[in-house]
């Protein structure tokens, strides 16, 4: 009897599936992928002046876009998307494979981080030749973008599965998740600068994973001089850290907890 591959290895095939079904859907290309940098693009040109000496409102965007691209690629679409599989029966022939969960979830988070990479890529490249963005030179602000990249996708993808199951159907998740998608983009300082919203829009988007994920962006790539202009007068990069690490271990424990194969 042949050995079945690993839970990884089979996560790692079932990734591979799912960015080639990714690629196939033209219209879910487009909108994930390029949709970040078309409204780059438009609030750059719109707003040219500066919010902060030496800072301009297309450097601060940049950073909005970036952590508004993980949580559209990692939480939006797969809350999208697994009721739609749940709908059209996918997930059951999945179910019927020697394929654990786990694998799928790897296969789910593999799709998710090469989707968020090029968007980053697509971003900076665009920053840097339309808005002037300077990238850091500082291998620590690299490495701080690296951990924000990792826990800011883990958090999204796992919190996409585990809010996967509000949906009572595919033809209904988009109308659920949109809605909480923008509301959250509007008070976590993706499109406006975060300190000038109202102090109860600041408390309650303090309790979210996405307005730490731009304040930790903002961190790699404004002058250490805007830390002043944050809230707390500071980067906080260990309760950003943390605060993206919690969630993303909450988002883990509901998921597993919760994912069923099947609308019961």
């Amino acid at each position: 009897m042949n050995k079945l591959p690993s839970t990884v290895k089979m996560g790692w095939r079932r990734g591979k599936i799912e960015i080639r079904q990714f690629l196939r859907q033209r219209e879910s290309v487009v909108f994930t992928l390029l949709f970040p940098l078309i409204l780059m693009a438009i609030f750059g040109s719109v707003f040219k002046g500066e919010i902060a000496h030496g800072v301009k409102f297309s450097q601060y965007f940049l950073a909005g876009m970036i952590a508004s691209g993980m949580i559209n690629s990692g939480f939006q679409q797969l809350a999208i998307n697994i009721p739609m599989e749940r709908d059209d029966g996918s997930l059951k022939r999945l179910r019927g494979t020697p394929m654990p969960a786990t694998s799928y979830f790897i296969g789910k988070l593999i799709m998710v981080l090469a989707s968020i990479t090029f968007q980053v890529i697509l971003l900076l490249i665009g920053g840097v030749l339309f808005f002037g963005v300077h990238l850091p030179t500082s291998p620590n602000k690299w490495f701080i973008f690296s951990l924000i990249m990792i826990l800011g996708t883990g958090g999204s993808a796992s919190l996409g599965v585990a809010f996967s199951i509000v949906p009572k159907s595919g033809r209904g998740a988009s109308a659920i998740v949109t809605p909480v998608i923008i509301i959250m983009q509007f008070f976590s300082g993706v499109f406006f600068v975060f300190t000038q919203l109202p102090k109860w829009m600041q408390d309650f988007a303090s309790v979210f994973p996405l307005k730490w994920l731009c304040q930790g962006i903002r961190s790699v790539f404004l002058p250490d001089a805007f830390a002043q202009s944050e809230v707390a007068h500071s980067w906080e990069t260990g309760r950003i850290l943390l605060v993206l690490a919690i969630w993303f271990i909450v988002g883990l424990v509901i998921s597993i907890r919760t994912f069923k194969w099947n609308r019961e």
